[in-house]
C-alpha cells in the first residue's frame, strides 16, 4: 500500500466531459483524461483492504488493489501486466462496464468509491501508447481446431484464450465487422469502433482468423462446422428482443431499440448510406425502458436532432441513496443518471403503456399511457384512476430487454437443450451435444460485458480440457503471461 492516508487526502475525481452542446454534435467519445499525477492520486485512494470486496464485485477477479498500487508507484508497465493477467479487453470494460467493482469498494461505505473503471482505462491506454500491448501467439500448436460462432466479448475472449493454448481458432461473425454488440449496439460516443478493431487486429496477428459476413445456418451450417472442427463454441448473444404486444404496434414509427442503434453504427462504419430508414431528426422521440439500451437510444436521438426525448418505465423511481434493505456491498438499487440523460431527456416512472395511437396514414402520433402505483413492494400494481393520457411522439423505441438467443441457426438444428428462459443449457459450458459449448449471454442470459469476458475465458478452459484432457489455461487468478 503506497499511501496509507490517500483516501483521506484525495477526493474522487473523474475526467471532465466535453460540454453537452459540443458533444451532441457528433458521435465521438467525449471523456477527457486525467494527468499522470491526478491518476496516481486517484489510485492512492485505494485502501488495500484486508478483504478487498472489489474482487467479489468483479466477475473477472481483477487484481484491483495491486494495480492501483502500481499506478500510485508510477510503475505503469507492472500495472498493465496485473490488469492483463485477468482481463483480455480492459479497453472495453474501462469504457462501458457499470463497474460492479466500484459498487463493492470498501471506501464506498462512507466516501465515494475509488475510480477503478477510469484507472483501468488509463492503464490500458497508457500501455497501448507505450507499445506494451502486443499480439499473444502460442508457443506451439496442438493441431486441434475450434470454431467460435459470434465475435462479441465472450467469443473474442474465448478465442484469445484458446489460441494461447495452441489451438487454431476461427471466429465466424454474420455482420461485416467483428465485435458483436460492442460494434453494432453500443454507440460510438461510449466506445469508438476503432478501439474494437484495434483489438481484433492484434488477435489476427496472434493467429486467430475472423470470417465476417458469414452467417451460420445460411452461409454455412452448424453441422458443417461440427465436421470441420474439433470443438464449437456458441457465443451468439441474447438477441431476440422483448416485444410489446399492444394495440397499434404495427403503426409506422415503432421500432425495437437495437434495430435503431444498429443502423446508426452501420452508418458510422460506412456500411450503409444515409438517410437512415429509422432516424430521430425533427421528431418527438419516446424511449420505452429504463436500462442501458434505453439510455443509448436517448444519446443517439439527441445527436440525430430529435425535437424532444421522453423516457418511460413502469418501475418505481429509485432512491438517491441506498435503501435500508440494500446495504453495501450489494449492487445499489439507486437512481442512475447517465451522460445521455444529462444531454436532455424527460424521465418518467410508474408509467404503464396501453396503446399506440396513429393517424389515418398509419403513422405513429403517440402512446396512450396511465400511471400505476405498486403495492406490497412489487407484488402487484393498481392503475391511478383518471391518469390516462397520450404522450405525443413520432418515433417510439422499445428498449425493454432481450429474452433469449436466436435458435434457428445453431440451437434447433442440433437439438441443443435450453432452459425455461430459452437460454442454452450447459454443464461447465458444454451443451448436451458433445463438443459443442456455449458462453456469454446465450448461456447466462442478458448480462454485462465483463460477465461475457469472464464466461468466454472459463469456457475456453473447459474446451481446452475437452480437447487435451487437461488445461494450462489460467484460472481467474492466474496470468496469461505465465503460459
Amino acid at each position: 500500500m503506497g499511501k496509507p492516508t490517500g483516501f483521506l487526502e484525495f477526493d474522487r475525481q473523474l475526467p471532465t466531459k466535453r460540454p453537452i452542446e459540443a458533444r451532441v454534435q457528433n458521435f465521438e467519445e467525449f471523456l477527457g483524461d486525467l494527468s499522470e499525477t491526478e491518476n496516481r492520486n486517484q489510485a492512492a485512494r485505494c485502501m488495500d483492504c484486508g478483504v478487498p470486496f472489489c474482487h467479489s464485485g468483479c466477475p473477472l477477479g481483477n487484481r484491483i488493489p495491486e494495480f492501483n498500487d502500481a499506478v500510485y508507484q508510477g510503475d505503469w508497465k507492472f500495472a498493465y501486466e496485473l490488469l492483463a493477467s485477468t482481463n483480455n479487453f480492459p479497453e472495453f470494460t474501462g469504457r462501458i462496464c457499470p463497474a460492479p467493482c466500484e459498487k463493492s469498494c470498501v471506501l464506498g461505505i462512507h466516501q465515494p468509491p475509488v475510480s477503478i473503471e477510469h484507472i483501468e482505462k488509463s492503464i490500458v491506454e497508457h500501455a497501448f501508447k507505450s507499445g506494451w500491448v502486443k499480439p499473444l501467439p502460442p508457443k506451439s500448436r496442438t493441431g486441434k481446431k475450434v470454431a467460435v460462432i459470434g465475435s462479441g466479448p465472450a467469443g473474442m475472449a474465448a478465442a484469445e484464450q484458446l489460441n494461447l493454448a495452441g489451438h487454431l481458432v476461427h471466429i465466424f461473425e454474420r455482420d461485416a465487422r467483428p465485435g458483436g454488440l460492442l460494434t453494432y449496439g453500443v454507440p460510438d460516443f461510449k466506445l469508438e469502433k476503432q478501439v474494437v478493431l484495434r483489438r481484433a487486429k492484434l488477435m489476427e496477428e496472434a493467429g486467430i482468423e475472423f470470417f465476417c459476413g458469414v452467417e451460420i445456418g445460411v452461409d454455412k451450417t452448424i453441422e458443417e462446422l461440427q465436421g470441420d472442427y474439433d470443438a464449437v463454441l456458441l457465443a451468439i448473444g441474447s438477441t431476440v428482443p422483448r416485444e410489446m404486444e399492444l394495440p397499434g404496434r404495427n403503426l409506422k414509427g415503432i421500432h425495437v431499440a437495437m434495430d435503431y442503434l444498429t443502423l446508426q453504427n452501420q452508418a458510422l462504419g460506412n456500411e450503409i448510406a444515409e438517410p437512415l430508414p429509422i432516424h430521430a431528426h425533427g421528431k418527438r422521440v419516446l424511449v420505452i425502458g429504463g436500462g442501458d439500451t434505453g439510455s443509448d437510444c436517448i444519446g443517439t436521438a439527441n445527436r440525430q436532432g430529435a425535437v424532444s426525448v421522453t423516457q418511460i418505465t413502469w418501475g418505481n423511481k429509485p432512491p438517491e441513496d441506498r435503501p435500508e434493505g440494500n446495504p453495501w456491498p450489494e449492487w445499489p438499487m439507486i437512481l442512475e443518471t447517465s451522460s445521455s440523460h444529462e444531454e436532455g431527456c424527460d424521465r418518467n416512472w410508474n408509467i404503464m403503456s396501453q396503446e399506440f395511437v396513429g393517424n389515418e396514414a398509419g403513422e405513429l402520433t403517440g402512446l396512450k399511457v396511465c400511471d400505476i402505483v405498486w403495492k406490497n413492494g412489487r407484488e402487484y400494481y393498481e392503475i391511478v384512476e383518471g391518469s390516462e393520457r397520450v404522450i405525443p411522439c413520432e418515433l417510439a423505441l422499445i428498449a425493454v430487454g432481450f429474452i433469449h438467443p436466436e435458435k434457428a441457426s445453431a440451437i434447433d438444428p442440433l437439438g441443443i437443450s435450453t432452459d425455461r428462459r430459452g437460454n442454452i443449457e450447459t454443464s461447465k459450458f458444454q451443451t448436451n451435444q458433445p463438443g459443442v459449448f456455449a458462453a456469454g449471454d446465450c448461456n447466462r442470459g442478458q448480462s454485462l460485458v465483463v460477465w461475457a469476458i469472464s464466461e468466454g475465458r472459463e469456457a475456453a478452459r473447459e474446451i481446452d480440457k475437452y480437447l487435451e484432457g487437461t488445461s494450462a489455461l489460467p484460472s481467474k487468478w492466474q496470468s496469461v503471461h505465465q503460459l
